[in-house]
Protein backbone atom coordinates (compact mmCIF):
# COMPACT_ATOMS: atom_id res chain seq x y z
CA UNK A 1 0.00 0.00 0.00
CA UNK A 2 0.75 3.25 -1.23
CA UNK A 3 -0.06 6.54 0.44
CA UNK A 4 -0.82 9.56 -2.49
CA UNK A 5 -1.39 12.95 -0.77
CA UNK A 6 -3.37 15.59 -3.07
CA UNK A 7 -0.73 18.07 -1.57
CA UNK A 8 -1.40 21.56 -3.48
CA UNK A 9 -4.40 22.21 -0.40
CA UNK A 10 -3.48 19.62 2.22
CA UNK A 11 -2.97 21.30 5.15
CA UNK A 12 0.66 21.71 6.73
CA UNK A 13 -0.24 20.00 10.43
CA UNK A 14 -1.55 16.77 7.74
CA UNK A 15 1.12 16.78 5.99
CA UNK A 16 3.61 16.63 9.25
CA UNK A 17 1.39 13.75 10.63
CA UNK A 18 1.74 12.06 7.51
CA UNK A 19 5.51 12.26 7.41
CA UNK A 20 5.45 11.17 10.80
CA UNK A 21 3.05 7.89 9.77
CA UNK A 22 5.54 7.11 6.53
CA UNK A 23 8.46 6.98 8.95
CA UNK A 24 7.20 4.83 11.69
CA UNK A 25 5.35 2.79 9.50
CA UNK A 26 7.60 2.30 6.42
CA UNK A 27 5.39 3.44 3.87
CA UNK A 28 5.86 5.06 0.96
CA UNK A 29 4.42 8.21 1.28
CA UNK A 30 4.09 10.17 -2.72
CA UNK A 31 2.86 14.39 -2.22
CA UNK A 32 1.61 15.52 -5.57
CA UNK A 33 1.27 18.94 -6.24
CA UNK A 34 1.51 21.35 -8.61
CA UNK A 35 3.99 23.47 -7.37
CA UNK A 36 7.56 22.67 -5.07
CA UNK A 37 7.13 21.65 -1.86
CA UNK A 38 9.93 21.51 1.05
CA UNK A 39 9.39 17.77 2.05
CA UNK A 40 11.73 15.81 4.83
CA UNK A 41 14.45 13.59 4.16
CA UNK A 42 13.17 9.90 4.12
CA UNK A 43 13.66 7.23 1.82
CA UNK A 44 9.81 6.65 2.18
CA UNK A 45 8.64 10.14 1.47
CA UNK A 46 8.56 11.85 -2.42
CA UNK A 47 7.22 14.34 -4.44
CA UNK A 48 5.49 14.51 -7.65
CA UNK A 49 5.40 17.91 -9.57
CA UNK A 50 3.05 18.08 -12.42
CA UNK A 51 2.20 20.93 -14.49
CA UNK A 52 -0.75 23.34 -13.64
CA UNK A 53 -3.68 22.88 -14.63
CA UNK A 54 -7.07 22.09 -14.04
CA UNK A 55 -7.46 18.77 -11.97
CA UNK A 56 -3.81 17.80 -13.47
CA UNK A 57 -2.85 16.40 -10.11
CA UNK A 58 -5.82 14.83 -9.39
CA UNK A 59 -5.57 12.68 -12.77
CA UNK A 60 -1.99 11.67 -12.40
CA UNK A 61 -2.78 10.14 -8.55
CA UNK A 62 -6.19 8.48 -10.42
CA UNK A 63 -3.40 7.37 -12.92
CA UNK A 64 -0.99 6.02 -10.09
CA UNK A 65 -2.76 4.13 -7.72
CA UNK A 66 -3.42 0.97 -7.27
CA UNK A 67 -5.94 -0.89 -5.20
CA UNK A 68 -5.48 -0.28 -1.44
CA UNK A 69 -3.58 2.46 -2.08
CA UNK A 70 -4.86 5.37 0.19
CA UNK A 71 -5.23 8.99 -1.06
CA UNK A 72 -5.50 11.66 0.94
CA UNK A 73 -7.90 14.61 -0.17
CA UNK A 74 -10.36 17.08 0.12
CA UNK A 75 -11.31 16.75 -3.29
CA UNK A 76 -14.83 14.50 -3.14
CA UNK A 77 -14.48 13.98 -7.04
CA UNK A 78 -10.78 12.87 -6.76
CA UNK A 79 -12.49 10.56 -3.70
CA UNK A 80 -15.00 9.20 -5.79
CA UNK A 81 -12.39 8.31 -8.42
CA UNK A 82 -9.71 6.54 -6.30
CA UNK A 83 -12.83 4.47 -4.52
CA UNK A 84 -13.89 3.52 -8.04
CA UNK A 85 -10.70 2.38 -8.78
CA UNK A 86 -10.27 -0.02 -5.76
CA UNK A 87 -8.31 2.39 -3.47
CA UNK A 88 -8.94 4.01 -0.16
CA UNK A 89 -9.83 7.98 0.27
CA UNK A 90 -9.53 9.76 3.84
CA UNK A 91 -10.25 13.29 4.13
CA UNK A 92 -7.95 16.12 6.30
CA UNK A 93 -10.60 16.32 9.21
CA UNK A 94 -10.45 12.43 9.11
CA UNK A 95 -13.68 11.50 7.24
CA UNK A 96 -13.59 8.12 5.41
CA UNK A 97 -15.10 8.30 2.06
CA UNK A 98 -16.39 5.22 1.58
CA UNK A 99 -18.93 3.57 -1.65
CA UNK A 100 -21.86 3.85 0.79
CA UNK A 101 -21.21 7.54 1.63
CA UNK A 102 -19.39 9.19 -1.51
CA UNK A 103 -22.35 9.55 -3.86
CA UNK A 104 -24.43 11.41 -0.95
CA UNK A 105 -21.57 13.56 -0.62
CA UNK A 106 -20.53 14.37 -4.18
CA UNK A 107 -24.84 14.75 -4.62
CA UNK A 108 -24.13 18.11 -1.89
CA UNK A 109 -21.30 19.12 -3.11
CA UNK A 110 -22.95 19.38 -6.90
CA UNK A 111 -26.15 20.69 -5.18
CA UNK A 112 -23.78 23.71 -3.22
CA UNK A 113 -21.97 24.52 -6.56
CA UNK A 114 -24.73 25.24 -8.19
CA UNK A 115 -26.38 26.92 -5.90
CA UNK A 116 -23.02 29.37 -5.90
CA UNK A 117 -23.25 29.16 -9.46
CA UNK A 118 -26.63 30.83 -9.65
CA UNK A 119 -25.44 33.48 -7.34
CA UNK A 120 -26.88 32.31 -4.52
CA UNK A 121 -24.34 33.99 -1.55
CA UNK A 122 -22.80 30.92 0.64
CA UNK A 123 -20.85 32.42 4.28
CA UNK A 124 -17.73 30.94 4.34
CA UNK A 125 -16.35 28.13 3.47
CA UNK A 126 -15.42 25.22 5.52
CA UNK A 127 -14.04 25.63 9.61
CA UNK A 128 -10.30 25.59 10.38
CA UNK A 129 -9.17 22.76 10.96
CA UNK A 130 -9.45 22.05 14.78
CA UNK A 131 -7.47 19.90 17.34
CA UNK A 132 -9.96 17.44 17.10
CA UNK A 133 -10.19 17.28 13.51
CA UNK A 134 -6.17 16.29 13.25
CA UNK A 135 -6.65 14.01 16.15
CA UNK A 136 -9.78 12.17 14.49
CA UNK A 137 -7.21 12.17 11.25
CA UNK A 138 -4.39 10.89 12.79
CA UNK A 139 -6.61 8.26 14.52
CA UNK A 140 -8.06 6.85 11.21
CA UNK A 141 -5.29 7.01 9.42
CA UNK A 142 -3.44 4.68 11.97
CA UNK A 143 -6.55 2.20 11.69
CA UNK A 144 -5.82 2.22 7.97
CA UNK A 145 -2.20 1.58 8.15
CA UNK A 146 -2.51 -0.93 10.95
CA UNK A 147 -5.41 -3.24 9.01
CA UNK A 148 -2.88 -2.89 5.77
CA UNK A 149 0.39 -3.28 7.01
Amino acid sequence: MKIWVDADACPVVIKEILFRAAERTQTETILVANHAMRIPPSKYISRLQVSSGFDVADDEIVKRIAANDLVITGDIPLASEVIDNGGQALNPRGELYTSENIRSLLNVRDFMDTMRSSGVEMNGGPPPLSQSDRQNFANNLDRILAKNK
